[in-house]
């Protein structure tokens, strides 16, 4: 509101600010009560389930007992099943009887607090109820029954207040009912009162909206107001539609011809997991299918989009008449299945063969499933984008990428809004970033303003993607959005509206933008960089599961063709399927709640547990029946490069590693072989890492390395997620051990801190500094980082991703290399000058930070900092309290060594028996790595491998193998046969390769099926 302040002090406002107060007011206290003209009674009963839930057959043979309107109901996680017994009046017109229910909504945070699902006696699902959605129909006038299935989820995210919670944990979250049933009754809803509600929406928003001194506001408030004059207070159902009336002129107003066209999509972003487990995903997904098929019913425009072929398949298992409603809804073009993903997965962490198999897994099910192949990407919510994902995507066959994210970022703005996306192989995605800057859109004229205001290319382009719906178990989109869309079809003062789908936006964005701007690299989110830290055990998992998938994958593969084993291709999907969920992005990032993690984690047991299996199985078998003759100590190598002469992916006999062992010298000691010598002081420090064959030190003059950094860490909000760049400030380093010692061939460093304690391991292996951290963490909110300051001039470091390399700058020119103080590497790290480096592999990490410092001597340096720990208090108080330990290694080197320590780190020895094994493909060149080596997923028999090129340069390379082949060719990731012209020339167990840099490549070789066969 203006305004002026008269002589007595008080606001003079102006009339339109005076007509809307009285507007608003009457359509609080006079409008919206009178939707519903008519109410009746229905009898009410109760069956609490006590515990996890159950399926509808045994809530409807349950004892229910008398529930009124009032009572509390609803433990925490728990499920109460009410019985609804009630009666449509004869009189009533069909279509106007409604189910109105009010569980104890909140009135915000739709998807946050306590839903239900409706269910008719024979089990078939009505709708869902929600918050924003809270009404079921009914059938024709006479008696009825339903059943409803209340689920009791607490609301843990209270807005802006991030506060540590015990309701996360079914453990801690108590047993007193936190809802209270406030509404349950049968209402007949008026239809022109509705709609007039409908109208006053629409343009009360764009009253908010539209220039204060502009004619089309003082239009729009002066027919408000008519409105309001020519209606009666006490009769409002009697003069609704002389109200419509008094606006129909206004809603008749056409937009301008440079009106953006906003394509409307409904949609529901469910997270897989959050403030809620799995479980209760399942059921949130069942409600929102739900909603969305009774919407298809009343609305023949309306489209609905829903990516993760997860959540379609715990439909399929838990709700199979619905599903079976889905799939028709599919056929007939009113459901989209979109992104082609198992899960919108994170992007930063996975691996590369993970991400491959997000795809690989969420096609496959659209295709079997429904016969559709999702053509775009799609990841409104993941926390910043891997600039391998282009390569990944295109190879899967999609050509689009939507995603919202970097709308939130602090500091910069992406500047365009549809473009190119290029990834560092070359690759390239059509990209748009819907403009309203959110996935959950109303269609109200806020969101539609934001819109027109950010849209970046509206100087030569209209169309924009707009996706509205309340996620999370909100319901989806509502009767309240397509009546928005509606009235904005072609309305003055805001973008046109027009229900549509994916596919004809991205057709029509195409045409209107043919030669779009280009962003080339990761899409780097300024937010959120504390998910690559926290939860530490939920990540652990993820890295050790991928590295076990291989070896099975490899193994199994070998043992089929070799010794003609079963290949067990139903455990392996299995097991992918188990690793893809928990990469779900607020699963792996460790931003869920403790029922989550521990959920996760306990998955990752189960996967360990049956790949470990699998793999002695394969080894087994490959081995012969281990009887006859002495037993030979051999090893399997499942990494990518030779270890300690066992040839890559194969098995051998190994060499003993050369190992230093530690002596004493002053008050310190000292570690030396022929590549490095390694000074330790008594602070348990690292002085000194010398380099005897290039004759260079590692550490600048007078700095020291492997130095431990207890930093604060006090998020401003959103503590999971987010580490602040102020908080690092403020901490102290870890120089005063409780004890530093030799103990075997190591020199162990005791630290206790607070509650915690710290055992450090530093060994000299194999030329390399090892460093073993044990720790045993009881802190909260603070950040535990190690800190490697490098005698290296350098401008950038290059950091590990998905199936190559990223270079970031390390100084801080612009805002952009300042907003980016905490970044992804995988395995591996690298700060080099030209012909000298430095590699700092790890076994688990993924949270890094370099800078160009200055040096005690004035000479730049840069400093590497691995972020080992964090100990955030929301969503989880007790998020990664216990016992952790980590694997660093550093060593002088360039890339090569990197990549060779990171796999090392990653795939180590496996003790094996029986002599050797070659491995069934070898490649001439380590610059090019075999990424996955399987059998192929249609069940064929044939052998897929698929690798890249490491190093950033174009490489040649023979592979060999050590089998016959009928034939090979090159495939999408679906395996499908492709045109490459990496397929230089094929011989005998011979293929020639010209890779681009970071190229990926998979190749299908056909081979004799009587070798092969597949467990069922």
């Amino acid at each position: 509101m203006t305004d002026e302040v008269n002589p007595n002090g008080r606001s003079r406002l102006d009339a339109e600010t005076l007509a809307m107060q009285r507007v608003r007011r009457f359509t609080r206290f006079r409008l919206q009560p009178a939707v519903y003209r008519e109410t009746r009674p229905v009898e009410i009963a109760m069956w609490q389930v006590g515990g996890e839930p159950v399926p509808f057959a045994e809530a409807a043979s349950s004892t229910f007992d008398p529930f009124a309107v009032g009572t509390a109901w609803g433990r925490p996680w728990d499920t109460v099943w009410f019985e609804v017994r009630g009666e449509v009046p004869a009189e009533w017109p069909a279509g106007e009887a409604e189910l109105v229910v009010d569980l104890g909504f909140t009135g915000e945070q739709p998807g946050f607090q306590a839903e239900a699902t409706a269910y008719r006696p024979d089990g078939s699902i009505v709708k869902a109820i929600e918050p924003f959605n809270a009404w079921v129909p009914l059938p024709e006038p006479g008696p009825f029954r339903l059943l409803l299935e209340a689920a009791a989820n607490p609301m843990i995210q209270v807005p802006y207040e991030y506060e540590p919670t015990p309701l996360g944990d079914a453990a801690t979250a108590g047993d007193a009912p936190i809802y209270r049933l406030v509404r349950l009754e049968v209402a007949r809803r008026d239809p022109v009162v509705w709609e007039l509600l409908q109208d006053v929406v629409t343009l009360d928003g764009l009253v908010d909206v539209l220039p204060r001194d502009g004619a089309r506001r003082a239009r729009i408030v002066d027919a408000l107001e008519r409105m309001v004059d020519a209606m009666d207070p006490h009769d409002v159902r009697g003069t609704a539609a002389v109200g419509r009336e008094a606006l129909a002129d206004v809603l008749a107003a056409p937009a301008a011809s440079s009106a953006l066209r906003v394509r409307a999509v409904g949609h529901a972003h469910i997270d897989c997991a959050w403030l809620w487990p799995t479980r209760e995903t399942v059921r949130k997904v069942a409600r929102t299918f739900a909603n969305v098929l009774d919407l298809i019913e009343r609305d023949p425009g309306f489209v609905f989009a829903a990516s993760s072929a997860q959540q379609y398949a715990w439909l399929q298992q838990s709700q199979p008449q619905l599903f079976e409603r889905v799939r028709a809804a599919v056929a007939a073009g009113r459901i989209h299945p979109v992104g082609g993903m198992w899960v919108e997965s994170d992007t930063n962490m996975p691996g590369g063969e993970a991400l491959v198999r997000q795809f690989v897994m969420g096609k496959r099910f659209f295709l079997e499933e429904f016969g559709v192949e999702s053509d775009e990407v799609w990841l409104p919510d993941s926390f910043g984008y891997s600039a391998a994902l282009p390569q990944i995507a295109k190879a899967a066959g999609a050509r689009y990428f939507v995603t919202q994210k970097p709308s939130w970022n602090e500091t910069n703005r992406i500047p365009y809004s549809t473009f190119q996306w290029e990834g560092i192989d070359g690759s390239r995605l059509f990209t748009h970033l819907p403009p309203a800057d959110t996935y959950n859109s109303d269609l109200g004229a806020p969101d539609l303003a934001r819109t027109e205001r950010t849209f970046s290319e509206k100087g030569r382009a209209r169309e924009v993607l707009g996706l509205f719906g309340w996620g999370d178990g909100g319901g989806g989109p509502t009767r309240e959005m397509l009546a928005q869309a509606a009235r904005k079809r072609d309305l003055e003062g805001s973008p046109r509206v027009e229900l549509s789908d994916p596919h004809a936006f991205f057709a029509a964005a195409e045409a209107e933008v043919p030669d779009p701007p280009v962003w080339v690299g990761e899409m780097y989110l300024e937010l959120h960089r504390g998910t690559l830290v926290s939860q530490q055990k939920t990540k652990r998992g993820n890295r050790h599961s991928e590295a076990l998938l291989r070896q099975a994958e490899l193994w199994a593969a070998t043992a089929t063709i070799l010794r003609g084993a079963s290949y067990p291709a139903e455990a392996l999907r299995d097991a992918w399927r188990t690793v893809l969920l928990q990469q779900f992005h607020d699963i792996l990032p460790g931003s869920s709640i403790a029922w989550v993690h521990q959920d996760a984690e306990a998955a990752y047991e189960r996967v360990a547990a049956r790949l470990g299996e699998l793999i002695e199985e394969a080894l087994a078998a490959l081995a012969g029946d281990g009887t006859g003759g002495p037993a030979v100590p051999s090893a399997a190598n499942a990494g990518p490069l030779p270890v300690r002469g066992v040839p890559a992916m194969g098995i051998g006999v190994p060499t003993p590693p050369s190992v230093a062992v530690p002596r004493a010298h002053g008050d310190g000691f000292v570690l030396e072989d022929a590549g490095l010598r390694v000074e330790i002081d008594s602070r348990g420090v690292l002085t000194s890492i010398r380099d005897r064959v290039a004759g260079r030190e590692v550490l600048p003059r007078g700095m020291s390395g492997a130095v431990l950094q207890l930093l604060r860490d006090t998020p401003r909000e959103w503590d999971a997620w987010d580490i602040n760049e102020e908080d690092q400030r403020s901490g102290r380093e870890l120089l005063d051990p409780v004890d530093v010692r030799i103990d075997g061939d190591a020199v162990v460093v005791r630290h206790e801190f607070g509650e915690s304690a710290l055992a450090l391991q530093v060994r000299l292996v194999d030329g390399r500094v090892d460093l073993a951290f044990d720790v045993d963490w009881h802190e909260t909110q603070k950040l535990l980082k190690v800190a490697f300051p490098l005698d290296v001039r350098a401008e950038r470091a290059a950091s590990e991703i998905q199936f190559g390399h990223l270079h970031r700058p390390i100084h801080r020119n612009t805002s952009w290399d300042a907003a980016r103080f905490e970044t992804v590497a995988h395995r591996w790290i690298h700060v080099g000058e030209p012909g000298w480096g430095v590699a700092i592999a790890n076994d688990v990490v993924y949270g890094h930070d370099v800078r160009t410092l200055e040096g005690p001597s004035g000479r730049p340096m840069a400093v590497a900092r691995l972020s080992l720990l964090r100990a955030p208090l929301y969503p989880d108080p007790g998020a990664d309290q216990g016992r952790h330990t980590f694997t660093v290694s550093l060593r002088p080197g360039g890339i090569p060594e990197a990549i060779e320590d990171g796999y090392r780190q990653s795939l180590p020895l496996r003790p094996a028996r029986g002599g050797t094994v070659e491995p069934l493909v070898a490649v001439s060149d380590p610059a090019v790595v075999v990424e996955a080596v399987k059998l192929a997923e249609d069940g064929g028999g044939d052998l897929v491998v698929r690798l890249y090129e490491a190093h950033g340069d174009r490489s040649s390379v023979s592979l060999t193998t050590s089998i016959d082949w009928e034939s090979v060719v090159a495939a999408d990731l679906l395996e499908r046969a492709i045109d490459s012209e990496a397929i230089s020339a094929v011989s005998a167990r011979r293929v020639e390769l010209a890779l681009h840099p970071f190229e990926i490549l998979t190749l299908r070789f056909r081979a004799p099926r009587a070798a092969v066969k597949e467990t069922p």
